[in-house]
C-alpha cells in the first residue's frame, strides 16, 4: 500500500549525464551550455523529492581502456590524456550541487540512449512509471535518443524540461526540441514543470 501511494504519479524523473567530464570546462566531453544548467536540474531533482517522484541517475562510466565505447570515439582512449567518463574517474563523478540520495537510482550506460543495452525499461515498468521527465546532456545525443525510445516504447507522456536540458549551442537545443516536440513529447520550462502536476 505505502508503495502504491508513493509512486501514484506514475512518473519518475531521468537525470542524464550531469558528469563532469560533460559539464566542466575543459573536460574532455565538455557541452558548452551544461553548467548553466546545474541549478535547474538541481531544482527539478528538489521538486520530484518532495512530489516523491522516483529520480534516476543516467550516467556514462566506460571501461578505462575503452572496450566498451562506441567505435567513433574509441581513439579517446588510446594514449595518455584523461579517459572520458572512465568507471572510478573523477571525471564521472556527478558535478558539485548534485547527489545520489539513498532512495534514488543509479544506471550506468555506454551509449546515448538509456534504454539501449540496459534494464531501465523493466525498472520503469516494475515500478509502474508510464510518463517521464527528463533532464540533463545534451540534447542533441544522449537526451533525443533516450526521449525516441521512449516514445518508441510507448510511455503515456515525455517530457524534456527545456532549461533543465542543454546542447553545445543554443540553435542546436532549439532545433531538437523542435523535433521531438513533433513527436508528442511535451517541452515546459522548469518553472512550468513545477506548476503542473507530474
Amino acid at each position: 500500500m505505502a508503495g502504491e501511494l508513493k509512486w501514484k504519479n506514475n512518473t519518475a524523473l531521468l537525470v542524464i549525464d550531469m558528469q563532469k567530464d560533460f559539464i566542466l570546462p575543459g573536460g574532455p566531453m565538455y557541452v558548452k551550455g551544461g553548467e548553466a544548467i546545474v541549478p535547474n536540474v538541481a531544482k527539478a531533482v528538489e521538486v520530484a523529492r518532495s512530489r516523491c517522484i522516483p529520480i534516476i541517475w543516467v550516467v556514462r562510466e566506460h571501461d578505462p581502456l575503452g572496450r566498451d565505447v562506441e567505435l567513433f570515439r574509441r581513439h579517446l582512449y588510446s594514449d595518455d590524456k584523461p579517459r572520458p567518463t572512465s568507471k572510478g574517474s573523477e571525471g564521472a563523478e556527478l558535478v558539485d550541487g548534485l547527489v545520489i540520495k539513498d532512495d534514488d537510482y543509479k544506471l550506468v550506460k555506454t551509449r546515448f540512449s538509456a534504454f539501449f543495452n540496459t534494464h531501465l525499461h523493466s525498472y520503469l515498468q516494475g515500478l509502474g512509471i508510464n510518463k517521464l521527465i527528463i533532464t540533463g546532456v545534451q540534447t542533441p545525443n544522449c537526451i533525443r535518443q533516450t526521449v525516441f525510445d521512449a516514445v518508441a516504447l510507448d510511455y503515456h507522456k515525455v517530457s524534456v524540461i527545456v532549461d533543465a536540458t542543454a546542447a553545445a549551442t543554443p540553435d542546436v537545443h532549439i532545433a531538437n526540441l523542435f523535433d521531438m516536440s513533433k513527436v508528442g513529447v511535451a517541452t515546459p520550462t522548469l518553472e512550468e514543470w513545477c506548476k503542473s502536476e507530474s
